[in-house]
């Protein structure tokens, strides 16, 4: 990890990380658009899905040189065709299936850290290991390559780089091990965030998985309150906050009470330090307690990791 958000490298190139609330990537000018996803969110700005798929259009329309896009994924499909059918761009993609550019065969998994062939245009390059958790870090791995192959590393430098690459901070960022307890954080905060994150926990040998949720806007909570309720069922146990409404004010009438009530055996608490208390009073040796959240869970982790200590 960095520890910071950002670092000053030595070559012509940069690599930032976009995001379109509020069309905000918008206001970069790449020259190559990488596009994972298409997901429906932020909807309290974009209004409707099409909305949000159509800024993705522009934002792939205003590269220079290349899109590089998921070849798996229908929504990212619907935006980039009709910027490759019209302007003629390079066109890259990457994913599972074998007709894309840069796929991935004979995956394998240990404790599900991936190894993978890196198929090229019906080329295998070698083998491929990962020192980040998940299938869908198989998918970001073949992003990455394609991007950076596509700037000229080469397939044994991009190697080198993802094994030696140990994850970002709050991305199944592992805090501590204490009295046989894991504890955890990620920033996923949108139902196919967490249900990667849950489905990748629940693979990983741990006894039980204690999901912390702390949802994050009422207009989020309340348009994909039905997908909320489906992935948070995936971990043995909930524990979640009140709703972080952020910028928004309730308008929603939406409460973290209406979530659990339809999550069997999930709890709700007001404060942290509840919901650090009943974690650590509950969770026993050989389980993984995760917080999850775009705000400011992070902080019942550290309150977690203190209260553990304390009774060492």
């Amino acid at each position: 990890m960095t520890g910071s958000n950002g670092i000053v490298g030595h070559s012509e190139h940069m690599v930032c990380e976009a995001c379109e609330f509020v069309d905000t990537f918008l206001d970069l000018s790449p020259d190559v658009a990488v596009v994972l996803n298409v997901d429906e969110d932020h909807l309290d700005y974009f209004k409707t899905f099409d909305n949000l798929k159509k800024s993705f259009t522009k934002f792939t329309s205003m590269a220079t040189k290349a899109i590089i896009y998921n070849g798996d994924d229908e929504n990212t499909i619907d935006c980039v065709m009709p910027v490759i059918k019209q302007s003629g761009k390079e066109a890259i993609t990457f994913g599972l299936k074998e007709t894309n550019n840069y796929s991935a065969a004979n995956i394998t998994f240990e404790n599900e850290y991936g190894s993978f062939d890196l198929i090229k245009d019906g080329e295998n390059l070698g083998r491929v290991k990962l020192s980040v958790p998940g299938m869908h870090n198989v998918s970001n791995a073949l992003a990455v390559i394609a991007a950076a192959m596509y700037s000229g590393v080469s397939f044994e430098q991009c190697v080198s780089g993802i094994s030696n690459f140990k994850g970002a901070g709050r991305r199944f960022e592992i805090l501590a091990e204490i009295d046989g307890i894991t504890i955890a954080d990620d920033y996923a905060h949108h139902p196919r965030e967490l249900e990667v994150t849950l489905n990748t926990a629940m693979k990983m040998g741990y006894n039980k998985v204690w999901a912390v949720f702390q949802p994050f806007t009422y207009s989020r909570t309340a348009i994909l309150f039905d997908e909320f309720v489906r992935v948070l069922k995936i971990a043995d146990r909930c524990i979640m906050t009140e709703i972080m409404g952020s910028r928004e004010v309730n308008t929603y009438d939406i409460y973290t009470s209406q979530l659990a009530e339809k999550i069997p055996g999930s709890v709700w608490f007001n404060t942290f330090d509840e919901v650090a208390q009943y974690a650590i009073d509950n969770a026993e040796k050989g389980d993984l307690i995760i917080t999850l959240g775009c705000g400011d869970i992070y902080k019942a982790a550290k309150i977690m990791i203190n209260k553990l200590n304390e009774r060492q």
